[in-house]
């Protein structure tokens, strides 16, 4: 009884516990909310904070009701592990209604409708990146079932938010978004996340192909990590979480995740929350799309004058641009295996000096805002541990290590840490064209069986692998400072 009599308002029932009126408190106000999301610089986790929101019952089930035989896109992988990321490209797509991907989802034998191409033992299925505004916009009024106002956003709801439903084993490859911070509502079933740090990126092996706006890709399957041709993963610090239903989870600007479905059927809500640092990378963004679109456009070749220097006066066509460069890179490989005195460790050194020069290009701006997050996540750190309590769960790394076995992962589940008793904003995205490639088992594993070859340094030098340096982050910030710098003097 005293433990019992010694609870606080501050303190709440679980979701969905029954009581008298005026029990359920919210263990942060939306100001406390909003001043933990803009200050803190790791994930957390925050319970008892969403038991009233009419979206806490959007169950597959009752959104395959509520969208009336409405046809979604369901995007198929196959559940196997491999060291190279499924990305997207390598997937198959599927057009279902909800209903029916229920059926293909309870009745693994099913040899009728959109899935049945697709083995349920083999194949997961997700629906991502729908816009609640497109999805619902027959029923505008299901946007209030989603209150982030309650995390100090007043007037965001369902209109600024995204619905993912998935499948056991559906993902997303390991990536960060280059905007805002990330409030994401986990509805029904559970997603572990492994989470990775802003300042882990060089271990993470960032690329741009295939090109997403506003998400940068890891070459890397952090499940399944391929360390023999990405040692310097070793060195990063993975972050492991299970998200409960009823939990929102906060990940902040630039950290790296990769998220899987362990349940049946999934269901989640997030919404991408602005900050001041959007606007430099916006600039960031559209200098990447364009280098991604100019290349992999062909020239015209009667407009070349605009920015071709009269003395070149070879063809410019990028085909022979190709031949060229791949010609260039072929001498340079039988220059140092033939030369007994430059090594290419010398070509090492260059490098090493060159990262030097670019972390001294850093801006004035950078250091400050640097200073002011660290300052600011010592604060909420002190904080959290202090006076939070058991409602605000901070993700700490995995005391296993970054290279652990995946079921050795030490993984911080929401359940242990639950209490006993208890300006308009969304993410850029462009329409992609996504084709339907191969729906059978045999095409997906050829296409995912390719991805992995091993191409020795010296093999033929793609559009992509040109892409893939001039678009790596590192040098698109330089690009965007050097062009900020440029229009303001």
């Amino acid at each position: 009884m005293a433990a019992g009599s010694a609870q606080s308002a501050h303190s709440v029932l679980a979701p969905g516990t029954a009581g008298a009126e005026g029990e359920h408190v919210k263990p942060f106000t939306p100001e406390k909310a909003k001043e933990i999301i803009m200050c803190l610089q790791q994930p957390a986790i925050f319970c008892n904070m969403v038991f009233n929101w009419p979206a806490r019952h959007w169950t597959a089930k009752h959104l395959s009701e509520v969208l009336h035989g409405k046809q979604i896109r369901f995007r198929m992988g196959l559940k196997s592990i491999d060291t190279v990321p499924q990305f997207e490209t390598a997937c198959s797509y599927v057009d279902a209604t909800l209903e029916e991907f229920l059926t293909w989802n309870c009745d693994q034998h099913s040899s009728s409708g959109p899935f049945r191409d697709y083995d349920h033992s083999k194949f997961w299925a997700y629906a991502d990146y729908k816009y609640f505004i497109s999805l619902f916009e027959d029923r505008t009024d299901i946007f209030q079932g989603v209150i982030w106002s309650d995390f100090g956003f007043p007037g965001r709801n369902g209109q600024e938010s995204t619905l993912w439903i998935g499948s056991l084993g559906a993902h997303t490859p390991c990536h960060l978004d280059s905007y805002g911070c990330n409030l994401v509502f986990q509805v029904q079933g559970r997603k572990r996340w492994h989470l990775f740090p802003p300042e882990d990126t060089p271990f993470l092996y960032p690329t741009r192909i295939p090109y997403e706006e506003s998400s940068v890709f890891s070459k890397i399957n952090v499940v399944n990590p391929d360390l023999k041709h990405f040692p310097q993963f070793q060195k990063a610090q993975r972050h492991t979480v299970t998200l409960n239903p009823g939990q929102v989870l906060f990940v902040p600007r630039h950290w790296w995740h990769y998220v899987e479905s362990i349940d049946p059927v999934t269901i989640s809500i997030n919404s991408w929350i602005e900050l001041e640092e959007d606007h430099l990378a916006r600039v960031e963004e559209a200098i990447t799309r364009m280098l991604v679109c100019a290349l992999k456009t062909a020239e015209d070749p009667q407009n070349t004058r605009a920015w071709l220097n009269p003395t070149e006066v070879e063809e410019t066509s990028h085909e022979v641009n190709c031949h060229y460069l791949n010609r260039a890179v072929a001498a340079f490989f039988d220059h140092y295996r033939t030369s007994k005195v430059v090594e290419i460790q010398g070509l090492n050194e260059s490098g090493e000096n060159m990262k030097k020069e670019q972390l001294n290009v850093s801006s004035h701006m950078a250091v400050e805002q640097t200073l002011h997050q660290n300052l600011a996540m010592g604060t909420i750190k002190q904080e959290a541990t202090s006076s939070f309590g058991p409602d605000l769960i901070l993700i700490t790394p995995t005391s296993e290590g970054p290279h652990s076995e995946r079921r050795g992962i030490f993984e911080s589940n929401g359940k242990e840490f639950v209490h006993k008793d208890g300006e308009h904003f969304t993410k850029l995205y462009y329409a992609r064209g996504r084709q339907m490639t191969s729906k059978s088992e045999k095409a997906m594993v050829q296409q995912t069986a390719s991805k992995s070859t091993t191409v020795p340094p010296q093999a033929f030098v793609s559009t992509d692998d040109l892409l893939d340096c001039m678009v790596n982050p590192q040098v698109t910030r330089m690009v965007a400072q050097l062009l900020i710098q440029g229009k303001s003097l």
